[in-house]
């Protein structure tokens, strides 16, 4: 049988691995004896991190925290991975100016059975806990509510950052919100935490949580926060409704093509954060770009395919690595052009593009041609008024991924 022993670091191996890349940590003091304790009684340490399905897909700033419950899994330790079903359908701002739309029992549910799926392409299925946490909050009674709600204050909760913004800018804040963070601190009560991790917008959260603990006889967790993560554009983190993110379950082709488009500034963080790269590797390939021993292009490459492999495997990162080269780097067509099948007759290329999935809308594609980016084979779109009556194999091309093959009816 498995024990905490057989990870087979020392106390202060294990310390520099599970606090590399952090940002909060309260306290270095608190996780050393809690380390200390756990590996004299061989209990492993229980490690929390919550999250509200809100969506269906995780993305690679999901991973940030993700990779550290990994690391604390090579420690010898326990994940526990709170699905919030009950919180997920409250909502939560979490640093956001407005509150986030509730959702209904069906859209939570087959969110939170995509997030299992997904997670364990990183963690460790045999240890990982995975709880819900309408396990507790479905039957709680409304006196029980009222007596966990005794333990915060109002003047606590305005202390937040992003419910002070809002307050001091008359915006509303509904009660609701105010009982997230209590509700998400008694999660670490029932599944008495030793360590919770989330990203710097959840830090005053995950110290309610050590506050809630501590009112309930237990031990407090520890809090780690783990950085944001900036998305595609390079500015703001990572989210699906900036479509600025690269989703775990993209394709190995899209997953590398957007990776390549990261700035060559903003890619060493990816290297650190997503891929785990030590420190000194990283510095490493820095220096190597700075004295020209190394184009940014072939380290960015380099990433991308890492990250490929990371969630589909080192044939599909090195066949996407290719792809990429012959497409972009020869300027040929992919392998792989999806078909649009038209009747005969004359089509306005607004109206193509929608049909070959490479716009979702007439104005999101005319955006694109007087923006310069669509083509027909080898000649670039100007007039979007254009009508055409396309030939079998001809390609209509949109940005710098985007490809169809229009096939004629016979």
């Amino acid at each position: 049988m498995w024990k905490l022993s057989d990870a087979m670091l020392t106390l202060d191996q294990q310390f520099a691995k599970i606090t590399a890349r952090r940002v909060d940590l309260h306290s270095a003091e608190e996780l050393k004896t809690r380390l200390a304790k756990a590996q004299a009684e061989n209990r492993p340490l229980r490690v929390k991190l919550g999250a509200d399905p809100s969506a269906p897909d995780l993305h690679l700033g999901h991973c940030v925290a993700l990779n550290k419950l990994r690391e604390f899994q090579d420690c010898g330790h326990t994940v526990v991975f709170i699905i919030g079903d009950f919180t997920g359908m409250i909502g939560d701002p979490s640093g956001k100016s407005a509150t986030r739309p509730q959702l209904s029992k069906e859209q939570v549910m087959a969110n939170a059975k995509s997030y299992q799926e997904q997670v364990f392409k990183i963690l460790d299925p045999a240890r990982t806990e995975v709880r819900f946490n309408s396990e507790w909050f479905g039957p709680m009674v409304f006196e029980k509510v009222i007596r966990l709600s005794a333990h915060v204050t109002v003047a606590q909760l305005l202390a937040r950052d992003d419910f002070a913004k809002r307050y001091a800018a008359n915006q509303p804040i509904s009660l609701v919100e105010f009982l997230y963070p209590l509700v998400q601190a008694y999660d670490s009560v029932m599944v008495r935490a030793d360590v919770e991790l989330g990203g710097t917008d959840q830090l005053f959260n995950l110290l309610l949580g050590r506050e809630i603990q501590k009112a309930h006889g237990q031990e407090p967790q520890i809090v780690m926060t783990m950085p944001l993560l900036e998305g595609l554009d390079g500015v703001n983190k990572m989210s699906k409704s900036l479509g600025n993110y690269i989703a775990v379950n993209d394709t190995p082709k899209d997953i590398f093509g957007k990776t390549m488009s990261v700035s060559d500034d903003l890619m060493w963080r990816y290297f650190s954060l997503v891929l785990c790269l030590p420190e000194d590797e990283i510095a490493a390939l820095r220096a190597a770009v700075a004295n020209g021993t190394r184009h940014p292009r072939e380290v960015k490459d380099e990433l991308a395919r890492r990250i490929v492999a990371k969630f589909h495997g080192d044939a599909a990162g090195n066949e996407a690595s290719a792809e990429f080269a012959r497409v972009f780097a020869q300027h040929e067509l992919p392998t792989d052009i999806p078909e649009v099948v038209l009747p005969a007759g004359k089509i306005g290329i607004l109206h193509l593009m929608v049909k070959a999935g490479l716009a979702l809308s007439t104005s999101e594609a005319r955006r694109l041609v007087q923006a310069g980016a669509v083509k027909l084979g080898d000649d670039k779109v100007s007039d979007f008024r254009l009508e055409i009556e396309p030939a079998d194999g001809l390609v209509i091309r949109s940005g710098k991924r985007g490809f169809a093959k229009i096939r004629r009816q016979p």
